[in-house]
């Protein structure tokens, strides 16, 4: 009988072929989860002439929306913790994309805000869920690239509604937009059904599915006998996932920063994909290139996050998080004293680009940096508790950002993303277990290696 130590098996071992497709794999479910998220803000404009209805009444069905995926966010992460990340992810992508396509029939604004908030759980408990099981495939090297690739299909999807919306919009109406997003997730979760496993870091858990593990070990690349017994040493043990190990001493600082983090910079995201469209209609844009300025908005993000994952692998993300939420600050400061007009449309979008892509970048990041906080018994219920947290400033976004716009214009309303991601970086400065640098993690290697000679 051998014995296996699942957690150094997977961080010293090979980013291989087979990881690098399950990380694919689960970074689609995000890029539909983006898309789904989002399609509704292009399609306002429309829906406000076609009902009636004030951009208010709008707000509200955003606000549910918001609501659903906060309650999601909390409960798909738990679950992922007990019954498994592949079945939370799944099950989370099926559910709003079976809602999405009701959405599609919506009569007015009550329908719609109920059908929104119902889809909001399947599109929040998909989240924590994704980053798990992305950064349990792989060595913890590529730890920080794999979730923020995974996560990164949030702007990424958010960028296919602004481009979908500007096609759709003007020629088969709003009704087929979400049609095609909720048929799309149902294709994709039955196909995942079929080839995405479990985390081989959850299963080392399950005495009861070590065959199950065997298997997976083997086709990662790591074999092991058939009686083999498993555990990760490189987890640290917990009695029980739960909100209450969260708070505990030796989290409770991270928890309470990362909540701090993931409130504002949500807030900031939100206050863009759900206004960037309206705030651009108000300033003389027709509806189609408004769509396309939420797209601006969140590609810049795609951009961004990759090149911070890959900058946090060589230096940690204490110093390239607070660089691009610095970054993002500066881009809010810049917008809230420009012209936004059609006439200067060119540095409108880049601006947009800018500003949306460090703040996305920001985000996205930030999944990486709370799965490299929690260990597997509880980094489902960590990150969905952290991501819960911060849908409190998705669910203020709405009201706030009618209140900007309605007030104060496009000044008070690039002035309020500004504050919010100075608060943002004042959270993620106080967070104290930041992913390490590359020269750190060879300095903790060294050690160990020290530690077992002597």
């Amino acid at each position: 009988m051998k014995t296996v130590d699942v957690g150094a098996a997977l961080d010293e071992g090979q980013w291989g072929g087979l990881q690098k497709l399950l990380v694919f794999a689960t970074a689609l479910t995000i890029i539909l989860d983006g898309l789904d998220n989002q399609l509704l803000p292009p399609a306002i404009p429309v829906l406000m002439k076609e009902w009636g209805q004030p951009r208010a009444a709008f707000g509200y069905v955003l606000t549910s929306g918001m609501v659903g995926m906060m309650l999601g966010g909390f409960i798909g992460g738990a679950v992922g913790d007990r019954l498994g990340r592949r079945v939370a992810l799944l099950g989370s992508v099926i559910f709003f994309g079976l809602l999405t396509i009701l959405v599609s029939f919506s009569t007015g604004v009550g329908m719609m805000m109920v059908l929104r908030f119902l889809s909001g759980l399947g599109l929040g408990g998909a989240m924590p869920n994704a980053a798990a099981l992305s950064s349990e495939y792989v060595p913890r090297r590529q730890r920080p690239f794999a979730v923020t690739l995974t996560i990164v299909c949030i702007p990424l999807g958010g960028s296919l509604a602004g481009i979908v919306g500007g096609l759709v919009l003007p020629t088969l109406g709003w009704r087929a937009l979400f049609l095609i997003g909720g048929i799309v997730p149902l294709v994709l979760g039955g196909v995942l059904l079929k080839i995405l496993p479990e985390s081989p870091r959850y299963l080392a858990r399950m005495k009861e599915r070590w065959p199950e593990l065997r298997a997976l070990m083997g086709r990662l690349g790591h074999a092991v006998p058939a009686d083999a017994v498993f555990f990760d040493g490189r987890e640290k043990a917990v009695a029980k996932a739960s909100v209450a190990q969260l708070l505990v001493p030796e989290f409770r600082r991270d928890t309470l920063a990362l909540c701090g983090s993931f409130f504002f910079c949500l807030l900031s995201v939100y206050m863009g994909t759900n206004w960037v469209p309206q705030m651009l209609t108000r300033g003389g844009f027709d509806v189609g290139t408004a769509s396309w300025g939420l797209t601006a908005f969140n590609f810049g993000g795609v951009a961004g996050a990759i090149i911070g994952a890959l900058v946090i692998m060589r230096v940690g993300s204490r110093v390239s998080m607070l660089t691009m939420a610095a970054g993002a600050v500066a881009g809010a400061i810049v917008m809230s004293v420009m012209s936004i007009s059609p006439q200067a449309s060119v540095l409108v979008f880049v601006m947009l680009a800018w500003t949306g892509g460090l703040i996305n970048a920001v985000q996205t990041t930030m999944y990486a940096l709370a799965a490299h906080v929690y260990p597997t018994p509880i980094r489902g219920t960590g990150v969905g508790t952290a991501v819960a947290f911060g849908r409190i400033g998705g669910v203020i976004s709405p009201t706030l950002g009618v209140w900007a716009l309605d007030t104060g214009g496009s000044a008070r309303y690039f002035g309020i993303i500004a504050g919010t991601m100075t608060l943002a970086l004042a959270a993620l400065a106080a967070v104290g277990r930041h992913v390490p640098g590359a020269s750190e993690v060879r300095t903790a290697q060294e050690l160990r290696s020290l530690k077992s000679e002597v």
